[in-house]
């Protein structure tokens, strides 16, 4: 089977491919083809990965382009990590924000909003694309902001485009380790939108082991222990998604971003340009040692601004391997793509339609819920739902992100000022516009949005 990567230069493509490594089953993947429109970082990563291969007698053959075509035409399965506007876009998502006072973040806030408006339109070319020359692929979305682009896909190539994030895995996976017992026997009630969610039950052999944890005091060890604080987390009764730090804390992280000498970013630009280089002047065959230094190094600062440290300045634990088992988007990766073609009927948190399964959003709108998925596709599972505080945020969010869509698929600017406008990390019309009027000056495929010519 052919395994289609957009964004094959990128930081994640290693995860995904040692995943692949280690998958025996029938069929596999035994084709991957890295697309990216950088063939400096196209060839850093195929030497990165030769070296993951390197005795494996079956490792998947591996083909570089820059071509997108070429790589999706018969494709199976295709996966998504693109960033448009490369990490300079980013950095201005962030700084656009920051200079306004408001939530500098990537895929939370106003920035989210910018990073949204330039990729859905390169993402509905590529669903238009795949629906010509792999019309039975499904696409496996990880492109952030991951909800808003599966959704402006969806309307394209409908259920066969599905959202991954590692984030609710993780946080499950987490829940039942701190509390000694093995994740692998859990199941997870969660509900919400892509980086806006809580864990409201972990049941383990039956048991919600969920009421232990928040009692007892190895939740101060549990990472979102650090981020919320155990007060905030007991006073809630469930567990957020680590991103709703921004909504519940937001003027602690927007003076923290802004005290810190760099945003995340700005960190990361400098970082993947010294690993690039590097690996592309190595002689050594020391380009996965490179890699996961990097690794160690963006995970170390990883949130810093929620954790009390400084974006950059974090050092990496010396102990830290990057371990594919338990990286959630390449695990999760390889579970969906198992599931529908061998059959391994398996249970996982998705990005999806919604259909009937939180009352109060759209038929058509995409949540993050749990699911089973298995070779007829994709089933959301029954849930409670979601109460009045969860639904509220949920529903103001979710009438942000489908403005987004309506602007970026129209060019619409009075429906983009009226999503940064309507945001709930933005407390002024005033402030919307001058949002909406920065991004379009500084970034490029922002503007591109508003002055391409419409059919």
């Amino acid at each position: 089977m052919k395994l289609t990567v957009l964004g094959g230069g990128g930081f994640r493509v290693p995860y995904v491919y040692q995943a692949l490594l280690r998958d025996k089953g029938s069929p596999r993947i035994d084709d991957v083809w890295l697309y990216d429109t950088d063939p400096a970082r196209l060839k850093a990563m195929a030497a990165t990965l030769a070296q993951f291969a390197d005795g494996h007698a079956d490792a998947p053959r591996v083909t570089v382009t820059t071509t997108l075509d070429d790589a999706l035409e018969g494709s199976d399965f295709v996966f998504a990590a693109i960033r448009v506007g490369g990490l300079a876009g980013r950095m201005c998502d962030e700084r656009v924000a920051l200079d306004l006072d408001v939530l500098g973040q990537e895929t939370t806030g106003p920035g989210g909003l910018a990073y949204g408006l330039r990729t859905i339109p390169v993402m509905l070319d590529i669903a238009h694309r795949v629906r010509r020359l792999a019309p039975r692929a499904y696409v496996i979305n990880f492109t952030n902001p991951a909800g808003m682009i599966t959704e402006a896909m969806q309307s394209v190539l409908g259920d066969r485009v599905l959202g991954i994030c590692d984030t609710p895995s993780g946080l499950g996976r987490r829940i039942a380790t701190t509390l000694g017992l093995d994740p692998s026997r859990a199941q997870f009630d969660y509900v919400g939108l892509n980086h806006l969610g809580w864990m409201r039950r972990v049941l383990h052999d039956g048991e919600d082991i969920l009421p232990r944890l928040l009692a007892d005091e190895r939740l101060r060890d549990l990472e979102e222990g650090v981020v919320f604080g155990t007060e905030w987390l007991r006073d809630l009764g469930v567990i957020p998604n680590e991103y709703l730090y921004y909504y519940y804390f937001n003027r602690d992280a927007v003076r923290s971003i802004l005290d810190a000498p760099q945003t995340r970013g700005e960190f990361l630009a400098r970082q993947q340009r010294e690993f690039y280089q590097r690996v592309t002047e190595a002689a050594d065959g020391s380009a996965v040692s490179l890699w996961r230094e990097a690794v160690a190094n963006r995970s170390a600062n990883y949130m810093a601004e929620a954790k009390g440290a400084v974006q950059g300045e974090a050092e990496a634990d010396e102990d830290f391997r990057p371990d594919p088992a338990h990286h959630g988007y390449a695990g999760v990766a390889l579970a969906v793509m198992a599931a529908i073609s061998r059959n391994e009927r398996a249970t996982m948190i998705l990005n999806v339609r919604n259909g009937t399964t939180v009352s109060a959003l759209p038929h058509d709108a995409v949540v993050e819920v749990p699911v089973t998925v298995d070779a007829n596709g994709v089933h959301p599972l029954t849930i409670t739902q979601p109460d009045l505080h969860q639904a509220g945020l949920m529903q103001q969010v979710k009438a942000v992100e489908r403005l987004t869509i309506g602007a970026a698929t129209t060019g619409s600017r009075a429906a983009a000022a009226k999503a940064f406008s309507l945001h709930p990390l933005v407390d002024s019309v005033t402030i919307g516009r001058k949002l909406l009027d920065g991004y379009i000056d500084r970034i490029p495929e922002v503007a591109a949005v508003f002055n391409s010519p419409r059919s």
